[in-house]
């Protein structure tokens, strides 16, 4: 399946999360949903090329008690492992490199275009609110097409 209109039926075992750098978006999903999914998920993020730790992150995460420790970006080349259920990617770069990566693979690969908060200007409340708009966005991806099943279960 690739797209984004179509939610996943259950919940996934393993999850990687994709963007350009691993800076930013990528590993904010990756804090969401491990905060948000089953425990003994596997949540991965990487990105296509190297990055640098933005302190934004860490800010807009600790607003809801999340953080993602001393987490340094890395590249799909750096992942310890390489087989996921699903790979969510969350910039166009990533989603194309991606598709090309898993051709021969059975996994699914969707897109969630998601803004990049470094191109927001303006007093640092401005900028902090940017990075607060991507983490609100994802959290909401993640608990309505991923946490699927988990949230079922919890109901009944």
């Amino acid at each position: 399946m690739t797209g984004t209109a179509l939610p996943q039926l259950k919940t996934p075992r393993s999850v990687l999360f994709m963007c350009g750098m691993n800076a930013i978006r990528s590993p904010m999903a990756e804090a969401l949903a491990k905060a948000t999914l089953p425990k003994g998920t596997y949540v991965a993020s990487a990105g296509v090329r190297h990055g640098e730790r933005d302190p934004f992150v860490d800010v807009v995460l600790a607003e809801i008690g999340l953080t993602i420790d001393r987490h340094q970006p890395r590249t799909l080349d750096e992942l310890e492992d390489d087989y996921f259920d699903i790979i969510v990617t969350l910039a166009p770069e990533a989603h194309h490199v991606a598709l090309e990566l898993t051709r021969s693979m059975a996994v699914d690969v969707v897109y969630w275009p998601t803004p990049d908060p470094t191109v927001a200007t303006g007093t640092r409340e401005q900028i902090v609110a940017a990075y607060r708009s991507v983490r609100d966005h994802l959290a909401t991806l993640i608990r309505s097409r991923l946490a699927v099943e988990h949230a079922r279960r919890k109901e009944a």
